[in-house]
């Protein structure tokens, strides 16, 4: 897929190896002409080898980030954007909940209490990483009703699936939080800003 409408990008080739649908919506939000060719990786085996050898966590997100990137860098020729996200809590790594029921255990352990998003993007080129970034952002809980909460499942349904804090802060997940420090689109799992920022250094968009 490629995005042309209303491109402030140059003729340098932006590739997205990810299928994150609000991650695509980001960049075609800040103008960049950019592909999205996601090939799979092993998270999970990722997410294990770096647990087992005792890894810090934000360095996981990172790992994840690149291995998305190097996947297609070594395939396709441009900038190859690489992105991932982690949840921590308690300093307890977190994945997915299932189900919804396990979206609705996992919201009723935030509340009240602060987590943290790790949110890495790496950009390659020709099968290297050529450069990366991390975004650590806070978010506290509200301490919300137990209506509230199945008020926020029934709306959310499925949703609550596909976010590692089973929400969507772009959305009605945002009711869920009384405080956040971060920026915003780092939240959402990508940190626009500094890649925005390396992309004019390389003449990619303009400055």
């Amino acid at each position: 897929m490629s995005i042309t409408n209303h491109v402030i990008s140059t003729n340098a080739r932006i590739i997205l190896a990810s299928g994150s649908s609000i991650r695509a919506d980001i960049l075609r939000g800040a103008g960049l002409n950019y592909e999205v060719i996601s090939k799979p990786v092993d998270e999970a085996a990722i997410k294990a080898a770096m647990l087992s050898e005792g890894s810090r966590l934000r360095d996981i997100a990172d790992a994840l980030a690149e291995a998305k990137a190097l996947r297609v860098s070594r395939q396709e020729s441009g900038f190859v954007i690489g992105a991932d996200q982690i949840m921590v809590m308690d300093g307890q790594l977190f994945d997915k909940p299932p189900t919804i029921d396990a979206a609705r255990q996992r919201l009723k352990e935030m509340r009240g209490k602060t987590h943290k998003l790790m949110g890495a993007v790496v950009v390659c080129e020709n099968g290297v990483a050529i450069w990366r970034h991390l975004a650590v952002t806070k978010l506290t809980v509200r301490d919300f009703s137990d209506e509230f909460l199945e008020t926020y499942i029934n709306l959310e349904g499925e949703a609550l699936t596909k976010s590692v804090g089973a929400y969507r802060f772009e959305g009605p997940g945002a009711q869920l939080f009384s405080h956040v420090e971060g920026d915003f689109f780092s939240i959402l799992g990508l940190p626009l800003l500094p890649l925005l920022e390396y992309f004019r250094t390389r003449g990619v968009i303009p400055s």
